[in-house]
This record gives C-alpha cells, structure tokens and sequence, in this order.
C-alpha cells in the first residue's frame, strides 16, 4: 500500500514536471544541454549598488517598477530633445557626459523570477560593495601611481586598460560581466567543451573551457582562467589568475569569481556571480543580472576602438605641453631681471 501510494506520488510529480516544461520549454543543445547560443543583452537602468536611501530594501512593488520604467522612458526623452541653438554656453567646470545617442534607452529594471531588483547586488542584505576600510587601493595601476615621482599621465603604460583599448570598458566582458551605458550585447556561440563569450564592447572573446584542467599558477591573462562544469541545467564556472592589470571596483590579482548561468526562459538566460577578493573586500559578494535575448538575426557591430581611440595620445600630449609650459616658466623665475637687482657691495 506504501509503495502504491508512494508510486502514485511520483507519477503525479512527474506528470506535473512534464506540463511544465512543455508549458515553458527551453532550447537545447543536442547533447540535451540548456542551450545559450545566440545575442543577448543586460543593459539596465537598475544600479550595480542599491540607493543607501533604500537601506534593505531588495525588489520594488509592481507599480513602483512600472513608474521607475516610465520615469526611465521621459528622462531620455528629454535628454533626446533637441537643444537650443541660442543657448549660452555651459559654466566652467560644469559636468558634460555622454550625449543621448550614445546610451541605451533602455528602461528595463532587472527582474529574476518575478522580482524586480533595486539593485543587481543581493548580498551583504545592503546591496552594497564591502570594500576593505582602507585609503589606499590595492590594484595594479594603484599600486604604480603610489610610488615616488610617478603621475598618471607619464606614458599609455599607467593609463586605464579600457583607455589603452585592451579590454572592455568598466567590467562588460567580465568576470564579473556588468553592463555599462551603452555597448552591453553580447553573442554566445556554444559547444559540447566550450562556451564562447564575446562582448559588443571592445570585440572581447572570453572562452569558458568545460570539464577542462586548470592553466598553470604561473598564467594570466585578461579575463582570468575560466574553467566550467554542469550541474543540473545550471553551467557553473568558476575564474582565476586574473591579469594583473585587470581590476572591477579595486579589485585585485587575488579576485575569484563563481558564475552561475541558467535559462529561465529562451528569452533571458539568469546571470549570477559571487566576487571573492580579501585584499579589497571584507566578504564576498554577490550580484544577479539576467541577459535578455535579441531580436532573431541581431549581430554585434565591430568596436573599432584602436582605430579610432584618440584618448592616449589627447592626454599624454596635453601632458607634455602642460610640462613644456612649466619648464619655460621655471627658466623665466630662474633669470634675475637687472632692474630688481641688489646693488654690489662697496
């Protein structure tokens, strides 16, 4: 009677299981994998760091998400208007970003599982980077700039990775993948052994090796060393050896990452990470951000970054006139002009 009654139990579950996956099926692979393969984005209006103001607050209702989208959607509107071409010009020193054109109006507020985030970090409680108490940054370019007689505009050498166009902007290609205002798509192309990332930004292709042995210690190389494995329908992947020059919020070489892909529809695939680093954070993080399927037959542009990156060479220049110009003046201070001059002792 049990093993009827328990018998009956599994089938029901089964059965129950079987109507849902065929309610919301997912693609798969042919070795009957989640498959990942396409162009996604997670580009978001929703803030990598929760608003203090919002202390603990971890969703917002359904109509506050419905009133953040449409407060979203006016500001770029506004931000799109045309300008007036009477206008005087800006005070000096007053902030100038990036124009309208240049950012996603994209409005959509993170949302996993039904919940819409107030922030893409989930832990500590806070939704906030617990950053070590500790004024003086531990990353590479840090490190450079803190010793003697070394200033930020020496050479491209001490200039930022995203400047110098050898990595993606911010941290778009990861790990941790996070979006930034514009540039955020990605394309996944996915085999049995390998999940290929590559980011719209800087063309960055970031190779996860599967069920694959670990580089030796003594390699680096940018994106770290990404080794993943299956559990269930989740591809866990887990990052090391981190470039040293490579850093995301004063993260250090010592950073390691855990991701977590899964499918919760063909339509967004739920991104999470756990960012672990003691030299610059007191506890590891945590930090979800769903990507969001493209449209059938979307393609990522070429980031012509070299080929049009004038940033290096505008800052070093501007450096060497400013260095010129203080040479000359220190010449002028050093010459005694003959009518200032103290008459010689009798």
């Amino acid at each position: 009677m049990k093993c009827s009654t328990y018998l009956g139990f599994v089938v029901a579950l089964c059965t129950s299981l079987s109507i849902q996956a065929q309610s919301n099926p997912i693609s798969r692979t042919p070795e009957g994998r989640p498959d990942f393969q396409g162009v996604w984005t997670n580009a978001t209006q929703t803030p990598l760091e929760r608003p203090e103001a919002l202390g603990n607050k971890r969703a917002y209702t359904a109509e506050e998400a419905a009133q953040r989208v449409l407060a979203s959607q006016e500001r770029f509107a506004r931000d799109s208007a045309p300008i007036d071409p009477d206008r005087p010009a800006p005070e000096k020193g007053a902030p100038i970003g990036l124009e309208a054109d240049w950012r996603f109006p994209n409005s959509h507020v993170i949302t996993v599982n039904g919940e819409a985030r107030t922030s893409m970090i989930i832990e500590p409680e806070n939704g906030r980077i617990p950053h070590v108490d500790n004024e003086v940054m531990q990353d590479w370019r840090s490190k450079i700039l803190a010793q003697d007689g070394v200033d930020e505009f020496d050479g491209p050498e001490v200039r930022t990775v995203g400047e110098r166009c050898l990595l993606s902007v911010l941290s778009t290609a990861g790990p941790p993948m996070v979006p930034m205002i514009y540039n955020s798509n990605y394309q996944i192309v996915q085999t049995e052994d390998y999940l290929m990332i590559m980011t719209e930004m800087v063309n960055d292709a970031r190779i996860i090796r599967i069920d694959s042995e670990p580089l030796p210690e003594a390699m680096t190389r940018w994106m770290g060393d990404s080794v993943g494995h299956w559990e269930g329908d989740t591809l866990v992947v887990k990052t090391n050896k981190i470039h040293p020059q490579q850093t995301f919020r004063g993260s250090t070489q010592a950073l390691t990452t855990t991701e977590w892909f899964s499918k919760e529809s063909n339509a967004q695939i739920n991104y999470r990470v756990t960012i672990d680093d003691p030299v610059a954070y007191t506890q590891p993080w945590t930090a979800e951000i769903p990507l969001r399927a493209l449209a059938q037959g979307t393609r990522l542009y070429e980031y012509a970054c070299h080929e049009g990156n004038m940033s290096v060479i505008g800052s070093l220049g501007g450096a060497r006139r400013q260095d010129h110009d203080a040479s000359l003046q220190a010449q002028e201070q050093s010459i005694i002009d003959p009518a200032q001059a103290l008459p010689l002792a009798q």
